[in-house]
């Protein structure tokens, strides 16, 4: 499924409206090049689950930690492990063990360590659109509300 992005207004609608849709485990990753915008759905996700604090790429911490209202999220960055190897030793078992949403980007770069994951995002950029592409890849339901429309994944 593809959804235009026109705007930063668009994709904070979009997150709120995935926040709305998500479940409280779920597995996410998120594809795209450079400045795509995939850190800004993210932000966009935690600020309709109430968060007001900065919301920053993990790029150099791996992994930024949210609880947000009893939710727990996790927000990871691969772009600069050079080994997937390294996922092993910060405890990416553990993180994918606790009961909460996480995101992956650049999540082709640790594959062989990631368990399977539940959505899968790729964010292209074409002229001045956002394109978000959508795909499920696990059983669990998920009913997207978007521009008044009712979207299963």
């Amino acid at each position: 499924m593809n959804i235009e992005l026109k705007n930063l207004k668009e994709t904070q609608l979009l997150g709120a409206a995935l926040m709305a849709s998500l479940p409280k485990s779920c597995l996410i990753f998120l594809h795209g090049q450079l400045g795509a915008g995939k850190t800004t759905l993210v932000r966009s996700i935690l600020r309709a689950a109430g968060y007001q604090g900065a919301v920053k790429s993990p790029t150099y911490t791996l992994v930024e930690e949210y609880n947000i209202n009893g939710q727990k999220f996790f927000h990871f960055d691969l772009y600069r492990i050079a080994d997937p190897e390294e996922l092993e030793f910060m405890g990416i078992r553990d993180y994918m063990k606790e009961d909460a949403i996480c995101f992956i980007e650049w999540a082709e770069l640790g594959e062989v360590f990631l368990p399977k994951p539940d959505l899968i995002f790729n964010v292209s950029v074409q002229s001045e659109l956002r394109i978000l592409n959508m795909s499920k890849k696990s059983q669990k339901i998920i009913k997207l509300r978007w521009k008044n429309n009712d979207l299963l994944l």
